[in-house]
């Protein structure tokens, strides 16, 4: 299935496609936290970035391994990129940033990302 997402002021603009999104997960670490993600992991091949990717603002923080990107102009952070335990580059999408998925509908997988 294919959805459109991006951010508030539409400088970001991508679409992904995957599985229908029936879970999310919810990571209880500082920067998830405070930003309120609810992320759901995809193939980093699956996203096509429609906005130069000059336009990402990125954020890096504790062993640096994790690209929360944003944007510049309005703030909302749509996507991160990382690899996954065995190399593959993946992405974790917000669901709060795509048109049409109802977080309320989506069953909330919690993750003491705190501890890692």
């Amino acid at each position: 299935m294919k959805y459109r997402g991006g951010c508030h002021c539409g400088r970001i603009a991508f679409e992904v496609e995957g599985s229908p999104i029936t879970e999310v997960m919810a990571c209880n670490c500082s920067l998830c936290s405070k930003r309120g993600y609810l992320l759901w992991f995809v193939p980093r091949a699956q996203l096509a970035l429609e906005t130069p990717e000059v336009d990402l603002s990125t954020y890096r923080f504790n062993r640096m391994q994790i690209a929360h990107h944003f944007c510049g102009t309005c703030g909302c952070a749509p996507f991160g990129e990382a690899s996954d335990p065995q190399g593959n580059a993946m992405a974790a999408v917000n669901v709060r940033c795509l048109e049409g998925v109802d977080p309320d509908a989506l069953q909330v997988r919690k993750v003491d990302g705190r501890s890692f």
